[in-house]
C-alpha cells in the first residue's frame, strides 16, 4: 500500500471515531442508533482494515477483525447481558460488534475454506486470462488449511502440473499472484530458446496463429500463439501460450536472489531449475510478458491460495462471464 493511501485510511478511522463521539444518545424506544454512530463504526472498520493491511495479509486482517468483534459478541452474550437491568439495552460499541461479527465471520469462513474472488491485474496470463477478468479461486482444492498460517490439516487434492494457481508472491506475501504450475517438487524445468522441457522431455507446442492485444491502452503487442500440452495427472493439460519471436527468453537484470537460487542455472539462451521439495515452479502463459518463477524462484506450499476455476465477471466484456479457466 502506498504511503498516501495509508494516511487516507488513518483519516477515515479518525473520522469514524469523531462521528461516534459526537453522536447523540439513542432515543428511548428507537430501534436503531443515530446515523452518525452507524456510519462512524463503518468508517472505523474500513479505516482499521486499511491501516492493518499495510502490515498484514488480507486473511490476517480479517482474522483480527473476526476476533475483535467476536470478543464483543461473546462478552455480551456470556457476561454483560446477565448484568443488565430488564429492558436495558447494550451500549453502541457492544451492539455494533454484535452486528458486525456474524457477517464478517461468514465472509472469513467462505474466503478461508470455500472460494475467494480475485481480479486479474496484468497481461501475464494471456490469452486465457485478460486484464479486468474477475475470477473465482477454489480454496478447497489443495486441502483444508489453517487460516493465515496456511498449513494443510486435511489433504484433498495434490497440486497438478498445468493448474492455474493463485499464491502469495514469495518476495511480498501480502500480494497475490496468479500463474500456471509448471514444475512439481523434484522436477527439472528447462526453458531454452522459447522451448519448455520437463525432466528431460520436451513439452509439445503447436503453432496456432497470432494474437494481438493493446497493452495498458498504449501499445499493440503482436504475439505468436501456440497450443502447449503439459504432462500432468490424471490427464495432460492443454492450453494456449504466447511468445514474441524477437524477445529474449528472460531479462537477466530482473533475476533476483531467492531461496534455493543455487538450484537454477542461467545462460544466454535460457535457464534450468531443479524444483526443491515442498515447492513449485510457476510460469505465466504470456511467456515474454510475465514476471514469474524465472525471476523470483519457487513457490512454497504454504504460500498457495487455491486453484482458479471460473471467470465470473468482466465489466469490459460480458461474453467472458462463466468461462472455465483451463
Amino acid at each position: 500500500m502506498s504511503g498516501n493511501l495509508f494516511w487516507v485510511f488513518v483519516v477515515v478511522a479518525i473520522v469514524g471515531i469523531a462521528l461516534i463521539a459526537s453522536a447523540g444518545k439513542k432515543e428511548a424506544g428507537a430501534k436503531e442508533w443515530p446515523a452518525a454512530v452507524q456510519w462512524g463504526y463503518i468508517a472505523l472498520l474500513v479505516g482499521c482494515f486499511g491501516v492493518l493491511s499495510s502490515w498484514m495479509s488480507f486473511s490476517a486482517v480479517m482474522l483480527v477483525i473476526v476476533l475483535v468483534t467476536g470478543f464483543g459478541w461473546a462478552l455480551d452474550k456470556f457476561y454483560l447481558a446477565g448484568r443488565r437491568a430488564p429492558g436495558e439495552e447494550p451500549g453502541h460499541m457492544v451492539d455494533n460488534a454484535k452486528g458486525f461479527f456474524p457477517i464478517i465471520l461468514v465472509v472469513f469462513l467462505l474466503r478461508s475454506f470455500i472460494a475467494e474472488p480475485f481480479q486479474i491485474p496484468s497481461s501475464s496470463m494471456r490469452p486465457g486470462l485478460i486484464v479486468g477478468d474477475f475470477i473465482l479461486v477454489n480454496k478447497f482444492t489443495y486441502g483444508i488449511r489453517v487460516p493465515v498460517l496456511n498449513k494443510v490439516v486435511v489433504p484433498v487434492h495434490e497440486v497438478a502440473r498445468g493448474d492455474v494457481a493463485v499464491f502469495n508472491f514469495p518476495p511480498n506475501p501480502r500480494v497475490d499472484y496468479i500463474k500456471r504450475v509448471i514444475g512439481l517438487p523434484g522436477d527439472t524445468v528447462e526453458y531454452r530458446n522459447k522451448s519448455l522441457t520437463i525432466n528431460g522431455k520436451a513439452v509439445p507446442d503447436v503453432a496456432d496463429g497470432t494474437y494481438d492485444y493493446l497493452e495498458q491502452g498504449l501499445a499493440m503487442i503482436r504475439n505468436d500463439q501456440y497450443i502447449e500440452t503439459l504432462p500432468s495427472t490424471p490427464e495432460a493439460k492443454t492450453y494456449k501460450v504466447l511468445k514474441i519471436p524477437q524477445a529474449p527468453v528472460y531479462d537477466p537484470a530482473q533475476v533476483r536472489d531467492f531461496p534455493y537460487r543455487d538450484n537454477c542455472q542461467y545462460a544466454e539462451d535460457g535457464f534450468v531449475c531443479k524444483v526443491p521439495q515442498g515447492n513449485y515452479f510457476m510460469l505465466g502463459d504470456n511467456r515474454d510478458n510475465s514476471l514469474d518463477g524465472r525471476y523470483w524462484g519457487f513457490v512454497a506450499d504454504d504460500l498457495l491460495v487455491g486453484k482458479a476455476f471460473l471467470i465470473w465477471m468482466n465489466f469490459g466484456d460480458f461474453s467472458r462471464i462463466g468461462m472455465k479457466i483451463e
